[in-house]
């Protein structure tokens, strides 16, 4: 298959050197020359850990979106949630049609629904958007040319707005290993980081900000009192989530399903040992500076949707509004400026059974 993989970040670069080893004709861009600048002179992705280790060589490595689309079948987004909207546009200007799909890799919450919207707006009919609950891949970027992979999701659940089991399966084709599940709300209401990032973010902000991030999130975060606050988090995403017609696994469950959690572990109530006991976990420092995406995408783009979704289903979610509310104080924003509101998902004025009506439509 020809696919454009967009977006050049730990992501993408791992979506790279997969889908290349795959056998897949891959086109690489990225808006940064800088950023693409080590790939071009390497003449690919240098990778190690779970996907192996070589050099991924794809067919064409460029900063011009219409080059990096020309003929390919399909266009894998592998971006931070708060650039959606904006390539949307940019893939709407370049001439995306409206029969070839776009996988959003990962949609995190609302992104599907946001994505369509923005597209839209520009006046072109909307493509299929394949929405993955959370990345596939737990990797980072510790040198310019290439990317460490210490983790790479078992299951992972995805859902199509529009298209149908048509387009899931050529995104299962990509990535193997999808669940498909119902909708885009059930998609949206499985991104994991939603509930793993919030808590750690706000009640460690003052040891983010001391120690420029000298710290482990996973296990030196993960203390008795940020997993009780987790864990009510969570009950307030299960129970949005029954309000629209979904019965989710809890987040540790989730975790297993990913491999973010060890298969093993038998007690998924006890968050706290089991996130810190995953392996994929250990090693992560934790934010070093309150201008990390933790707090740039999980709360105007992971918490604020999630609001949005409670307030349509008309279900509490105190934890959630409380965190959200400590965030924008501490980090000095407003998310709704820019974030992914009610509006930019083109859901304003909904019912929960309209919304569920849009996020089912063929």
């Amino acid at each position: 298959m020809k696919v454009a993989v967009l977006g050049a970040g730990a992501g993408g670069a791992a979506s790279v050197a997969e889908l290349v080893q795959a056998g897949h004709d891959v086109h690489f861009w990225a808006r940064s020359a800088e950023t693409l600048e080590p790939h071009i002179k390497l003449g690919g992705v240098a990778y190690e850990g779970k996907l192996g280790e070589g050099v991924a060589k794809p067919a064409l490595i460029t900063t011009d979106l219409k080059a990096a689309i020309d003929g390919v079948d399909v266009a894998v987004v592998v971006l931070p949630t708060f650039s959606h909207s904006a390539i949307a546009s940019a893939l709407a200007a370049a001439g995306w049609s409206s029969t070839r799909p776009v996988v959003l890799n990962p949609g995190h919450t609302g992104g599907a629904l946001e994505f369509a919207e923005t597209f839209s707006r520009t006046g072109r009919v909307a493509p299929p958007v394949v929405e993955f609950s959370t990345l596939t891949y737990v990797a980072r970027k510790y040198r310019p040319d290439g990317v460490t992979v210490s983790g790479r999701a078992k299951q992972l659940k995805a859902a199509a707005l529009k298209g149908g089991s048509e387009v899931l399966e050529i995104a299962g084709k990509l990535y193997p290993g999808l669940t498909p599940v119902a909708d885009v709300i059930a998609s949206d209401l499985s991104n994991v980081n939603m509930i793993l990032h919030p808590p750690g973010a706000v009640l460690a902000a003052a040891w983010v900000e001391a120690t420029d991030g000298n710290f482990t999130f996973y296990v030196d975060a993960m203390t008795p009192g940020v997993a009780r606050v987790m864990k009510q988090l969570d009950d307030e995403r299960l129970a949005v989530a029954k309000a629209f017609g979904h019965d989710l696994p809890n987040l540790v469950e989730e975790m297993k399903l990913l491999g973010t959690v060890e298969a093993d572990v038998t007690d998924t109530s006890d968050f706290r040992a089991a996130i810190a006991g995953g392996e994929a976990n250990k090693r992560i420092k934790g934010p070093d500076s309150l201008e990390y995406r933790y707090y740039k995408e999980d709360f105007g783009h992971g918490l604020l949707p999630f609001l949005e979704f409670a307030r349509i289903a008309g279900v509490d979610t105190p934890v959630a509004h409380s965190l959200y509310s400590l965030a924008q104080i501490a980090v000095g924003t407003d998310y709704r400026k820019g974030g992914r509101t009610a509006e930019a998902m083109g859901i304003a004025g909904m019912s929960r059974d309209q919304v569920i009506q849009k996020v089912r439509a063929k």
